[in-house]
Formats: C-alpha cells, sequence, structure tokens
C-alpha cells in the first residue's frame, strides 16, 4: 500500500466535494477545482474526510496511488486557503509592475516584456528603495501557479557569475568564480 496514498484527505469547513462517476469537484471560498480519476482508483467520502482506493495492485495502479492523493489534497488546500509563490528581481534597473491581469517586466532588454497572466492567478507587485523588485503570485490551482511562475523566471533566469536574474524568494544560487587575471 502505497504510504501516501492511504492517509485519508480531512475538508476543512467552508468546502464542499461533489464525487460525480470519476470525476470529483471540490468548491470553496478560493474558486472552483475538477479532477478525473483513473479507472484504477475509487474515491469514497466518508463524513469530513476523503479516502482513495485501488481497485488492483497493478504496478500502474499502485504508482498512480499516491499521485492522485496528492492531487486532491492540493485541491481542498488550495480552494480553501491557496497558494502563493513569491519571486524576486535581482539586477540593475530591473523593475516589474502590474495592472489587472496583465504583468509589465523591464529585466535588461531591449523592450519590456508583457506577459497576460491567467484569470485564476493574480499578482502583487511591491518596488521599494534600496530593495529588489518583488513579485507574489497567488492561485488556488497549485499546478497552475507553478507553471506560470516557472514561466516569469525563465524570461531571465539567475545566471551563475553575478547571480542577476528572476529568481524565487529564498532560493541559493550556486555563484561560480570569474576567470582569475
Amino acid at each position: 500500500m502505497s504510504r501516501i496514498g492511504k492517509i485519508p484527505i480531512t475538508i476543512p469547513e467552508g468546502v464542499c466535494v461533489q464525487l460525480r462517476d470519476k470525476r470529483i469537484s471540490v468548491k470553496g471560498k478560493r474558486g472552483e477545482l475538477s479532477q478525473s480519476l483513473p479507472p484504477a482508483l475509487t474515491l469514497a467520502q466518508e463524513g469530513d474526510r476523503l479516502v482513495i482506493t485501488r481497485v488492483g495492485d497493478s504496478r500502474s495502479a499502485r504508482s498512480l496511488h499516491g499521485l492522485y492523493r496528492a492531487l486532491v489534497a492540493n485541491m481542498v488546500v488550495g480552494v480553501a486557503d491557496g497558494f502563493s509563490e513569491e519571486l524576486e528581481l535581482v539586477g540593475v534597473g530591473y523593475r516589474a509592475s502590474n495592472q489587472g491581469q496583465r504583468l509589465d517586466l523591464s529585466l535588461g532588454f531591449s523592450h519590456n516584456i508583457a506577459f497576460q497572466l491567467p484569470e485564476a492567478v493574480t499578482a502583487e507587485t511591491r518596488m521599494e528603495k534600496g530593495k529588489n523588485p518583488y513579485i507574489k503570485l497567488t492561485a488556488c490551482d497549485k499546478q497552475l501557479l507553478g507553471m506560470v511562475a516557472a514561466k516569469i523566471r525563465s524570461f531571465r533566469k539567475p545566471e551563475p557569475y553575478k547571480g542577476k536574474g528572476v529568481r524565487f524568494v529564498g532560493e541559493q544560487i550556486r555563484i561560480k568564480a570569474g576567470k582569475s587575471a
């Protein structure tokens, strides 16, 4: 039995779960998410808990058991509390601003980068004197949030000599030594 897959998922107050066929829909104060389950897994609601079990003991069923338990648990946490990612822009002249769902980034290229955020993701930018520009992304869908944060980071990845670029807050960049004179 999967160690992750056998842990029941507790449903917090204010979250509504609907099970139809092999599809689960979760609704909360932050939004609504849905996921379909593979035929090798079954989902049952027991009071305020969700339990995912395997139909068979095949290799594919065992590999999907923990994965889908984690996906459903992330859906429940996402609609209840939400997820957030924080990015910082390290470099001279790097700037970030947002107007609604449009993120405008100045990353040292000849033109600014205008990035359109998905509807489910909200952005907050902050620029203070003496500190690096800061972007905070929030969403209820953990997978979508990670994809958007990775896309923004890919515009200017941190380089290994000076560490300039877009990085996650708290990310450690291994700095290489420059050439010796």
